[in-house]
């Protein structure tokens, strides 16, 4: 829940609330009224943690601060997630040797710096009846990136969609070898 959408004092609606205090210890469940009257004999706010439960979680507590501790610890969670974007690489099944080998080190790329690729093979006219032709093209593809040494994992093999036949590569992460004293 956002912290534009917390209850503070007054703006709880529930009789009874599950108080914690401002140290974090449980005191239970407590009429609302005591639970405000408690908290503004501190000079601190009542604040619903969790307005979900039955009866709703209010904590003691200085609601100028909490809301400074959740942003931080939102902000600190963006931080430290990765995304991960997929990159296309489009081909038809009459590609060129040199032109499949550039493709190819093109999706190396993408999977070493992380990226997942998705290898798409677009069939025109009458393409569409060899579509043995693209199957036999992504093996290759693979059996290059074998041959480069690179990491990969097949997350979707070949599927036929529409006119296009397309596979879904992902990076794999290399383990951390443990370091020797």
């Amino acid at each position: 829940m956002a912290n534009k959408e917390l209850r503070v004092n007054r703006q709880i609606k529930a009789r009874e609330v599950f108080l914690l205090d401002e140290n974090g210890q449980k005191r239970g469940i407590v009429n609302f009224f005591d639970a405000l009257e408690e908290a503004e004999s501190l000079g601190l706010d009542l604040v619903e943690i969790s307005p979900n439960t039955e009866p709703p979680v209010c904590k003691i507590v200085d609601y100028g601060k909490y809301r400074y501790e959740q942003g931080k610890k939102l902000k600190e969670a963006k931080k430290n997630q990765t995304i991960v974007k997929v990159r296309e690489i489009r081909m038809q099944p009459k590609i060129d040797i040199h032109d499949l080998e550039v493709k190819t080190k093109s999706i190396s790329e993408f999977l070493t710096g992380g990226d997942k690729c998705k290898v798409t093979i677009r069939f025109r006219g009458r393409e569409l009846a060899h579509t043995e032709l693209g199957k036999d093209l992504l093996d290759r593809i693979l059996n290059l990136l074998t041959e480069k040494e690179v990491l990969y994992s097949v997350e979707q093999g070949a599927v036929m969609e529409g006119r296009n036949m397309s596979m879904l590569l992902g990076p794999v992460k290399k383990k951390s070898q443990p370091k020797k004293n």
